[in-house]
């Protein structure tokens, strides 16, 4: 059964604040809310406001899955993480 919108939003809200108050995280988290955003793009149910917040978090994910000290990525980007989880909370 696939996971509905919101079931997507509360799961890509879930990893990224889990990273934030953890400081640390996994590849497969970034992997897995790659998949998310990507999902979520294409969603007509999607406020258009949220778009743009789901490129940085697509962009902060690439990069953190990729990047040498992952757990460095996640607190460097402490700031950006409570504002897309605010951000989408407003239009979600």
């Amino acid at each position: 059964m696939p996971l509905s919108y919101q079931d997507q939003v509360n799961l890509l809200t879930d990893i990224l604040s889990n990273q934030q108050t953890d400081c640390c995280g996994s590849v497969s988290e970034c992997e897995q809310m790659e998949r998310l955003v990507k999902s979520l793009m294409v969603n007509t149910e999607i406020d258009h406001h949220v778009k743009p917040i789901l490129q940085e978090i697509y962009n902060y994910s690439q990069h953190g899955k990729y990047s040498s000290n992952l757990d460095e990525h996640i607190l460097s980007n402490q700031e950006n993480i409570t504002n897309w989880v605010d951000d989408i909370g407003q239009f979600s």
